[in-house]
């Protein structure tokens, strides 16, 4: 495993010799970059990272998409033949067409070292017990956590197939001591646990690492998990089928996610020009990955929003975690409303329980309507705390209990019209 390093120039040093020594292996067998790279010019490897980024093109999911339909079934992105690659991985298909990714032994345990060291930080190790709670359905999610988990020592549960009652009983009853899911999940199992008379106070679950979706550095959604598990130290982390895992928590900072710097070159650019971001504002994150040669990319437009700040010893933090996804942002009467600050309103007010918004984009303005499982009182406080934060009136209507759909997974609040 690559050890971190906190000397930035020996980390810059660090991920330009990464890249340099992708290159060759990328231009001898990868279809898919053999010919972006030769349209630009840059069959030898970069000298430096400017001139990488300067000259290398960007690579979106849609040039993806294109690839794998027009050589179905895995696409051309593959370094080595067909018969080095051991595990295929999809993605969830819930942004447009999924993905299939294929990973070599190498790139799968470079991954898994990655996760190796976000378990190290988050001090989860022999002796605790980890709960997997989600599908480990083909999208990657926590197949590497539960490897990770393994070889650091930890007694691991796979919780696919289970209903939640029956998750919160294997939990209880092994006394796991960690549990993996996303937010969302994991304030769903404490509601299901009341509902089943599952006492909470019983649990030994220090640690929750969330994943698959913003709220996990967000202080609102933090300190409601942190409450609805007695406790227990919330730790965020996200990742993608197509990069693998990307940042962990740092624990010194709260709601900051530190990147996996010896595996990615990560840039901020402006969504609608392409330009880089300065640090401090917010952008998409671009990844290229530096360790993952069976399968790589240059220059990977993710669709993740992000605000880099730098920590002291000069680390790459992005604040609040992820913030959003490009795609998600709803521009009304002018205001820019991200899903995931509507979520860290609505999370301040301990009453609020489950929400649903929809959207209406059909006509001149758009129209924002919120569904709020709470008292009319409790909807009215929602409705001036948006109001407040956003500038903007939004209409809450308070609907009963139980009424919204539950997520065991990533959840999907927003419908449009």
């Amino acid at each position: 495993m690559a050890a971190p390093t906190d000397n930035p120039r020996d980390l810059a040093s660090t991920q330009l010799a990464a890249l340099q020594n992708l290159w060759p292996e990328v231009i001898r067998g990868n279809g898919f970059y053999q010919a972006r790279l030769e349209a630009c010019g840059m069959i030898a490897p970069p000298a430096t990272v400017a001139e990488f980024s300067a000259r290398v093109p960007f690579t979106t999911k849609a040039d993806l998409v294109a690839d794998q339909a027009a050589h179905p079934p895995y696409g051309t992105d593959l370094t080595y033949p067909i018969a080095r690659y051991t595990r295929c991985h999809q993605t969830s298909g819930t942004r447009g067409a999924p993905l299939r990714w294929l990973d070599t032994p190498e790139s799968w345990e470079v991954m898994v070292d990655d996760w190796v060291e976000l378990l190290g930080v988050a001090g989860i190790g022999p002796g605790d017990r980890i709960l997997f709670a989600f599908s480990f359905g083909p999208f990657l999610g926590f197949w590497l956590g539960f490897e990770a988990g393994q070889k650091v020592g930890a007694l691991c549960f796979p919780g696919g197939g289970m209903s939640s009652p029956l998750r919160l009983r294997v939990l209880l009853e092994n006394s796991c001591s960690v549990l993996c899911c996303t937010p969302t999940y994991a304030l769903r199992l404490a509601e299901v646990a009341a509902a089943e008379g599952l006492d909470l106070n019983r649990s030994q679950v220090r640690t929750i690492i969330v994943a698959g979706e913003p709220g996990g550095s967000l202080p609102a959604t933090r300190q409601r998990l942190e409450t609805a598990w007695r406790g227990a130290r919330v730790f965020d982390h996200h990742g993608m089928t197509e990069t693998g895992p990307v940042t962990f928590e740092n624990p010194a900072i709260p709601g900051h996610l530190r990147l996996f710097e010896n595996s990615f070159l990560a840039e901020v650019i402006d969504p609608g020009t392409g330009k880089p971001q300065t640090i401090g504002e917010t952008g998409e994150l671009v990844l290229t990955t530096l360790r993952r040669i069976g399968s790589p990319l240059l220059r990977y437009r993710t669709g993740d929003l992000v605000r880099a700040r730098t920590a002291p010893n000069n680390s790459l933090l992005f604040e609040g975690g992820i913030l959003g996804r490009v795609d998600d942002m709803v521009v009304v009467r002018g205001i820019n409303v991200y899903p995931a600050a509507l979520d860290e309103i609505i999370r301040a007010v301990p009453e609020a329980g489950e929400y649903r918004v929809t959207f209406d984009t059909r006509g001149a303005l758009t129209e924002l309507n919120l569904e709020l499982e709470a008292s009319d009182a409790v909807a009215k406080e929602v409705a001036r705390r948006l109001q407040r934060a956003l500038g903007l009136r939004i209409s809450v209507t308070a609907v009963s209990a139980q009424s919204l759909p539950r997520f065991e997974h990533k959840a999907h609040r927003w419908q449009r019209r």
